[in-house]
């Protein structure tokens, strides 16, 4: 059977060479080999996530982290910065731990104001804020700047910030923004298959995490810490995945980090295009734009679902018709990871053709 080529945001296309490089033979795990794999991954994760702390790998989605900071980090009361399908589920995970939690809420397609956030936590009372930079159910990319000097304007509050479909493709500075919590899985930017997460924890998060009894065993940022120096992880590692990664990170670093975020902003920008010289309405607000995905408003009358159909079978390609309460009203296509400017035309001419 012949797959599409993934065009949707995450999973999206992983190429043979990446394949290749997981298929090397393998390796145990609490060994010198697989001490030197870990290793070698630093440098490359330090520079994309603008931090000197180690950079951990999970074992789990994304998910599994974003419960886990709240998990090491949370006290009682943590605020949710909710604008689209997966910040809304943040809140809700905080309430099944048995946080008290609460929403500073916009509109699905809106971006999150930083003084909006700064007057809810005036109220008084938060010790932990979860933050998604970019909300790839909408094609939101927040404020992280702005956010990250408000939350941390008032003291002993932990911010908590999902990168998963950002990584790579813009600065993320995390000790420049002096951000507690800062994670991502690699099926989005990264172009690997699902199945492990990266995260690092500033100073403060972890003197936070040894104080809280019940942060549980397998997120736990102690039990991370400890094994991180000896270059290895609490549990068994998906060492495929981390082969590669360590594929992946070598070619960013062959491209040069800035190449990549200005391939990334160009490809971006040809969706923009082809939207706009078809009539669609990007979704997400200007200037607060994802640079791994487009999300369009779908037109009234517009068969979307055919469109969606048609390409899949006459050209072999796969984009997203929206995700939650805006699935068949929007309609999502990435140019992360992998995509040329050439890749993301043919994608462009075959989308051209089916529109007919």
């Amino acid at each position: 059977m012949s797959y599409p080529k993934l065009f949707s945001p995450g999973p999206i296309d992983v190429s043979k060479e990446t394949f290749a490089a997981m298929s090397q033979t393998m390796i145990g795990h609490r060994g010198s080999d697989f001490e030197a794999l870990y290793a070698s991954l630093q440098p490359g994760l330090q520079e994309i996530f603008g931090t000197a702390r180690p950079v951990f790998v999970s074992t789990s989605s994304a998910w599994g982290v974003m419960e886990g900071a709240l998990r090491n980090l949370a006290k009682k009361k943590v605020l949710c910065l909710c604008c689209g399908a997966f910040s809304d589920k943040w809140l809700d995970v905080a309430k099944k731990c048995g946080f008290e939690a609460q929403a500073v809420q916009v509109e699905w397609g809106q971006a999150i104001d930083p003084e909006t956030v700064r007057a809810k936590l005036a109220e008084g009372g938060f010790d932990t804020v979860t933050f998604i930079h970019s909300e790839t159910s909408t094609g939101v990319l927040n404020d992280l700047v702005g956010i990250s000097k408000v939350v941390k304007s008032f003291p002993d509050t932990m911010l908590i910030v999902d990168t998963v479909s950002s990584l790579s493709t813009v600065p993320m500075d995390m000790d420049a923004n002096d951000i507690d919590v800062m994670l991502a899985g690699v099926q989005k930017a990264l172009a690997l298959p699902p199945g492990i997460a990266l995260f690092a924890v500033s100073e403060a998060a972890m003197a936070r995490a040894k104080g809280n009894s019940n942060r549980g065993y397998y997120f736990d940022f102690i039990e991370f810490a400890k094994n991180a120096a000896a270059n290895n992880t609490p549990c068994t590692p998906a060492i495929s995945l981390l082969f590669g990664l360590q594929f992946i990170l070598a070619g960013i670093a062959k491209e040069g980090f800035a190449a990549r975020m200005e391939r990334h902003a160009k490809t971006n920008g040809m969706i923009a295009a082809w939207g706009a010289k078809h009539g669609f309405k990007l979704f997400a607000p200007e200037g607060s734009r994802s640079f791994a995905l487009t999300c369009f408003a779908t037109p009234d009358g517009f068969d979307l679902s055919g469109f969606i159909k048609n390409l899949k079978n006459k050209h072999n390609f796969l984009i997203n018709g929206g995700y939650g309460k805006i699935k068949g009203s929007t309609f999502r296509i990435s140019n992360m990871g992998n995509e040329t400017e050439a890749s993301m035309q043919e994608l462009i001419d075959a989308m051209d053709d089916v529109l007919g």
